[in-house]
């Protein structure tokens, strides 16, 4: 419903150039990384309460294949398609006519995403048990276990419904430059979660069942925060239907490739759960932790720079600057590579220091430990074409091009499962794991070469030597991180020793690879510097 009148206001002035839009997108990236991290250090205590009653059970094994729905309708909804779908149409919009009108195409895409999003968890309901046959067909096996599969999975379904408009929200609120709620709404999905963990489950016969029951009132959080940002700027959308509208059909013809393009990731991921529930027990439950903790570095650097960039980008396109465009990819990758390469060699090092620490306790023992460890050294090598992905599809849907992420995208699709079905025999859930990573690499190169093509290079002459001296920073950082995973503490260690020691590692080789990256001559930790030395000005100021 309107919230007030609107006039026609002027289009918005162009973002700065150069490093001035370079530090814009680095401190948006850094409103939604600290929001991230805050939201995946809750999702580490979420699973560490997971764990500590479950393990890697039958019954965690029933509860993760369910969860693997809510879970990756966020990924596509709320940190990709959507947004990366509405967020160019949108921005057009506010660009060139201005508030009010890109406040109508708002209230006529959210009328039809609702009614969308009603009819397909109506059906989804309804289809649960074929679903679940579908992602899980090992469970077959186990009738106690494949009920409880289908009765969690009807019981979060609607969950689609929420975080498909607090997507919409978040498109909104970042295509007006506004980060700060968007990035915090996921904080409370585990709030919730973990409140129904600790006070519900053990009110309930099935405790599976309040999880379920956290996940769907998480998604109802996760838009009612987002609701005072769009009162704040005048932008709560009204029932409004217009099938016809130009600009909602342009969505919707965005819309659709994407969900392909920018799903491969997922759907590799519902393809190691259906070939994973054929392996031993506890599989299933290996794969979903180790990628949890793939996405602790993925959230907090990969999405936030992709969403953060997203609507620079799209600007842009709308002035035609292509040469802008080509620089901010540029420099968004050199970011991303900075972060993510890091990540991947402490992630590999210290993965079963890491591992022991956060979970092994309770149901959670030494063997699940080990199986998990070997899933995150396998998807941690392609951590950095995970976040790569992000930037160059985003980068493609500025430019609203839709067909040539979704070729490559079915390209990369297609080499996953030929590489789950090869690996899978001699390295088990490990195996389909690397098939995941590889894929992803494959996706990322494939693109990657595509965009140098359509945007007429990406400034190779200085992204090349700054990936160079990312990896040897990183090679640095990673060998003192393996000398501290040889440590014999690990195994049955103090828990609060075992903190002590791993959260002074991670923070000290930190500041180690920042170092010695800026002694080769490094220009990200200056962008970095740049924008902590603003906030701490802006925050002085008042």
């Amino acid at each position: 419903m309107s919230t007030g009148s609107r006039s026609n206001d002027p289009p918005p002035p162009p973002s700065e150039g150069g490093s001035g839009e370079t530090d814009r997108v680095a401190r948006a990236a850094g409103t939604i990384g600290l929001f991230t991290f805050l939201s995946r250090i809750l999702g580490f205590v979420r699973d560490m309460v997971v764990a500590r009653v479950f393990g890697a059970s039958l019954v965690a094994d029933a509860f993760f294949v369910a969860f693997r729905i809510p879970s990756m309708l966020r990924e596509l909804l709320a940190e990709g398609t959507m947004s990366a779908a509405f967020v160019p149409v949108f921005t057009e919009k506010l660009t060139r006519e201005g508030r009010a009108r890109a406040w109508e195409l708002a209230s006529r895409a959210f009328t039809l995403l609702l009614l969308a999003l009603v009819v397909v968890t109506c059906v989804g309901i309804l289809l649960a048990p074929f679903i679940v046959q579908v992602i899980a067909p090992g469970f077959s096996g186990n009738a106690a276990q494949r009920e409880l599969t289908v009765l969690l999975t009807r019981i979060m379904f609607p969950y689609l419904i929420f975080i498909g408009l607090a997507a919409l929200a978040m498109g909104i609120l970042n295509s007006l430059r506004a980060f700060a709620l968007p990035a915090l709404a996921p904080l409370l999905f585990n709030v919730a979660i973990i409140s129904c963990s600790l006070w519900l489950a053990p009110t309930m016969g099935e405790p599976a069942l309040a999880l379920a029951i956290g996940v769907l009132l998480g998604g109802f959080l996760q838009l009612g925060l987002q609701i005072p940002g769009l009162v704040q700027h005048r932008m709560v959308p009204r029932p409004a239907w217009g099938p016809s509208d130009p600009d909602v059909r342009r969505m919707g013809r965005l819309m659709i490739p994407m969900i392909f393009a920018l799903s491969v990731t997922q759907v590799n991921l519902l393809v190691n759960t259906l070939l994973a529930s054929f392996l031993p027990e506890g599989s299933v439950s290996y794969l979903y932790y180790g990628m949890r903790l793939i996405h602790f570095p993925l959230g907090i650097f990969g999405v936030a720079l992709a969403t953060a960039i997203l609507p620079s980008l799209s600007a842009q396109s709308a002035r035609g600057d292509m040469e802008g465009m080509s620089r901010g990819v540029g420099d968004g990758l050199k970011l991303i590579l900075f972060v993510t390469v890091p990540a991947m060699a402490g992630l590999i090092a210290l993965r079963e220091p890491i591992i022991a620490t956060l979970f092994e306790r309770g149901a959670f023992d030494r063997a699940a430990t080990l199986g998990t460890a070997s899933a995150v050294f396998a998807y941690a090598t392609g951590l950095w074409a995970f976040a790569g992905v992000r930037i160059a599809a985003s980068t493609f849907y500025a430019l609203k091009d839709t067909a040539t992420p979704v070729r490559i995208a079915a390209m990369a699709m297609a080499a996953n499962i030929g590489l789950n079905l090869l690996l899978m025999g001699p390295l088990g859930h490990m195996g389909l794991a690397l098939a995941t990573a590889l894929a992803a690499m494959l996706n990322f190169s494939l693109l990657l070469f595509a965009l140098s093509r359509r945007l007429h290079g990406l400034g190779a002459a200085n992204l090349l030597p700054s990936v160079a001296r990312t990896v040897a920073a990183s090679v640095v950082m990673g060998g003192g991180c393996m000398w501290v995973a040889g440590l014999p503490l690990w195994e049955g260690g103090v828990p609060t020793l075992q903190i002590s020691v791993l959260g002074g590692a991670v923070g000290g080789f930190a500041v180690v690879y920042l170092v010695v990256h800026k002694m080769l001559g490094g220009s990200e930790v200056d962008t970095l510097w740049r924008v902590v030395a603003r906030r701490r000005g802006t925050a002085k100021g008042g």
